[in-house]
């Protein structure tokens, strides 16, 4: 097992790549009662084509986050319930590129960790149990059809993209969990939740060498070939459609903006891509802008106004939403501002600004192991160490950052989806 120390940061993490190609990453953190582990595989909601066995096999939407909770299931009973007899606090979920299995403990953190290694590696379903889990998804999919937050999302990526897997949700609808059958689950759980696809990183004051020993005694020997996937051939850098309206039983019109951007390779690029795409959010639309004053004074946000920048394979976007009287004059003042910082530049003194904030949160998650380990492993997926952060965050000038906006904030790239107040869904 190697270390390296981080001296901006003031973290040593120690990283060790088992034979069965896991990588593992401890960040040992000195005189915390606290623990965390996050064991993640690189397969979410988007992985629907995939090529095993010499050939391409289509699954319904929503298999990785069915997987996700049927693994808790074990032959002796509910994983869930182990951990928390133990004194842990599990849980897990599933984004649109991965899947996470987590617990953070103050005692018995061995013990609990040969617990979440068990339990994902070695799957147990029964076409009773996939059946009676289908109702609890299905209830599940109904809540969120009925939540105007989660249809306007949607909505917006329906608009970004034409074909793009991001579009689908991750949970799946009625229909697609339906086709879900335990031998779907089998054939899924050996493509993605081999060790080679995964990682697992630690945080807290734990031995690194006792987590490898631990998960070279639970998980499986053999390295498996990585599994291929098809996201559908590149999209155009326009979006699919300018915009869409669903009504909903809401009392204020709801809004999500979005910008489609350029994708990312992997490695130090994905995560430049990455800052360069939150500092831009930042400049164009983030709180100390001149953009968020004037929207702000003239009623057309409040305080539920939020952004960000997010970043898949094979796709980036930048996202604007909340509550507006006037989704639309929302949509075309960022447009604007968009063509005037294109054109003016950003305020060399603000953006200096800008970049100290968004530097200063990126150290300050650090505070919290949760962030720490899934970010870890969100960039070991992407092909970067996170803790190179600091470094590439220097390298980014704001001629970069306005370069972004003028590439990706235009009418061209931009989606605005909207709910209104009426009855039921249009």
């Amino acid at each position: 097992m190697v270390s390296k120390q981080y001296p901006r940061l003031g973290e040593t993490v120690f990283h060790e790549i088992l034979e069965n190609g896991l990588h593992i990453y401890v960040d040992r953190r000195r005189n915390f009662q606290k623990s965390y582990a996050f064991f993640a595989t690189n397969y979410g909601g988007m992985d629907m084509r995939f090529h095993q066995d010499g050939r391409w096999k289509d699954t319904p939407a929503g298999v990785a986050h069915f997987l996700e909770h049927k693994m808790f299931d074990t032959k002796d009973g509910n994983a869930l319930q182990d951990l928390a007899a133990n004194g842990a606090s599990p849980n897990a979920f599933t984004s649109s590129a991965l899947t996470g299995y987590y617990f953070e403990s103050t005692e018995k953190f061995f013990d609990n960790l040969k617990i979440l290694l068990s339990f994902v590696s070695v799957p147990y379903f029964t076409e009773e149990s996939v059946d009676k889990e289908q109702g609890i998804i299905g209830q599940e999919i109904r809540m969120v059809e009925d939540d105007p937050d989660n249809q306007v999302f949607y909505a917006l990526m329906e608009c970004l993209y034409d074909h793009h897997p991001i579009r689908v949700p991750i949970a799946g609808t009625q229909a697609s969990i339906a086709k879900i059958t335990a031998g779907t689950l089998y054939s899924c759980h050996k493509a993605f939740y081999n060790p080679a696809n995964m990682v697992l990183t630690v945080a807290g004051d734990v031995d690194p060498e006792q987590v490898c020993a631990i998960a070279k005694e639970i998980l499986p020997n053999e390295s498996l070939p990585q599994i291929d996937r098809d996201y559908g051939g590149e999209e155009d850098s326009n979006a699919a459609c300018g915009e869409k309206e669903l009504t909903m039983e809401v009392s204020t019109p709801i809004f999500q903006l979005g910008f489609k951007c350029d994708p990312a390779q992997r490695g130090e690029a994905w995560l430049q891509r990455e800052l360069t795409g939150e500092l831009a959010c930042e400049a164009l639309l983030g709180s100390s802008s001149p953009l968020y004053a004037k929207l702000y004074s003239q009623g057309l946000i409040n305080k539920n106004f939020g952004y960000g920048f997010e970043l898949y394979p094979g796709c980036a976007l930048m996202v604007a939403g909340g509550e507006s009287r006037d989704p639309r004059a929302v949509r075309d003042a960022v447009l604007a501002e968009g063509e005037r910082l294109a054109r003016e530049g950003i305020d060399p003194n603000l953006f200096q600004r800008l970049k100290k904030g968004v530097y200063g949160a990126k150290v300050r998650g650090l505070n919290s192991f949760e962030f720490t380990c899934i970010s870890m492993a969100q960039s070991h997926f992407a092909g970067v160490d996170y803790f190179r952060f600091p470094e590439l965050f220097d390298g980014i000038t704001k001629e970069t950052v306005e370069d972004g906006i003028r590439r990706w904030v235009t009418a061209q790239r931009c989606g605005l989806a909207v709910v209104r107040p009426g009855e039921g869904k249009a």
